[in-house]
């Protein structure tokens, strides 16, 4: 088994993906990659020439509203001073998370389409991946940040301001964005290790992780070994956590003798729920289900759910149940710009 297989430099490589200067460092590859491959190819959603027209104006849409609607999420929550809270400061930062996240992969098969060339670099394929494993796992502990909010807010609402201090609040988001790094850089400086014998084609609109290390002719137990590891523990650690958060949320509310309460109090997190419930569905039944239970179609759907659709629902479940939201939105969109004369 290899053990050293690349060389660290000082320089910096500019990211395919549009808007985005990579961290991660030059990586001289040495025993990986043997075959000399120098792309891959990312067949996409469909070979059907109409469907692909189709899903790419789809796509385009999908993410146009995406990103207008995560930058109008952060504008919002920036000009009103009543939202400068724990919460709406995890949400703003969630909100462009998923800006980035859905950079990572859709500009890339947008281009391929116009372009009608669906090849992929390997060092992009590689960069790829690496963001899109990092701003997962953002995306993953940020939502935790909330669940621990709302679980503060419930059940401890007079310690609240003493505990979701604005350090803590700092540190949350740090921990969150440094964990991640180093994730997806272990999991991409792995996956150089690997030798790819003449087989380029992924079944996907992006290069993933799982994917790939199917297309490799190489050992990938150290691989497999970090992804059921390090991987897991990115994604099921926050998601116990947010279970523990819900669970003494409702322990709390069910204490609450009036029912508009209880209400009330189940409100404030029917939107963080909604937005759970979609991100960890279809995470954990792509990843953490035996494959003989679903193919690589479902997969990609699932993909295209927790990559695409929930990044682009997210404004809609937050403004639309959230009376202060709405209220700044407004509040915002009808304010008239002051002139300077």
């Amino acid at each position: 088994m290899r053990i050293a297989c690349i060389m660290w430099t000082t320089n910096m490589e500019t990211s395919p993906v549009k808007g985005f200067t990579t961290l991660i460092p030059e990586i001289n590859i040495k025993g990986g990659n043997q075959s000399g491959i120098s792309e891959f190819i990312l067949l996409g959603l469909s070979d059907n020439p109409k469907e692909q027209t189709l899903l790419f104006f789809l796509f385009l849409l999908m993410y146009l509203i995406t990103g207008l609607g995560n930058l109008l999420i952060i504008l919002v929550i920036r000009s009103s001073s009543c939202l400068h809270t724990p919460m709406y400061f995890f949400l703003s930062n969630l909100s462009l998370v998923d800006i980035c996240f859905t950079s990572t992969t859709i500009p890339k098969m947008l281009a391929n389409h116009v372009s009608g060339n669906k090849a992929i670099p390997y060092a992009g394929c590689l960069t790829q991946v690496f963001f899109f494993i990092m701003f997962a796992g953002i995306d993953s502990m940020l939502l935790t940040a909330m669940a621990y909010d709302r679980y503060v807010a419930i059940s401890a609402p007079l310690h609240y301001s003493m505990i979701m201090t604005s350090k803590v609040c700092f540190i949350l988001v740090v921990v969150s964005w440094i964990w991640s790094y180093g994730n997806a850089l272990t999991h991409t400086i792995l996956l150089t290790c690997l030798s790819f014998c003449g087989h380029t084609e992924i079944p996907h609109f992006f290069c993933d992780l799982s994917p790939l290390l199917n297309l490799a002719c190489s050992d990938t137990f150290i691989n497999d070994l970090m992804v059921n590891t390090v991987g897991a523990l990115t994604i099921i650690i926050p998601f116990i956590g947010i279970l523990i958060s819900y669970s003494q949320i409702v322990v709390t509310v069910l204490r609450i003798p009036s029912t508009v309460g209880k209400w009330k109090a189940f409100s404030t997190c029917f939107s963080h729920l909604t937005v759970v419930s979609l991100f960890y569905g279809t995470i954990i039944g792509v990843y953490f289900s035996p494959t003989s239970t679903h193919t690589a179609q479902q997969d990609t759907v699932a993909a295209v759910m927790y990559t695409v659709v929930t990044p682009m629902l997210n404004p809609f479940i937050y403004s639309l149940r959230n009376k202060d939201m709405k209220e700044a939105l407004i509040k915002l969109l009808t304010k008239k710009p002051s002139l300077n004369l």
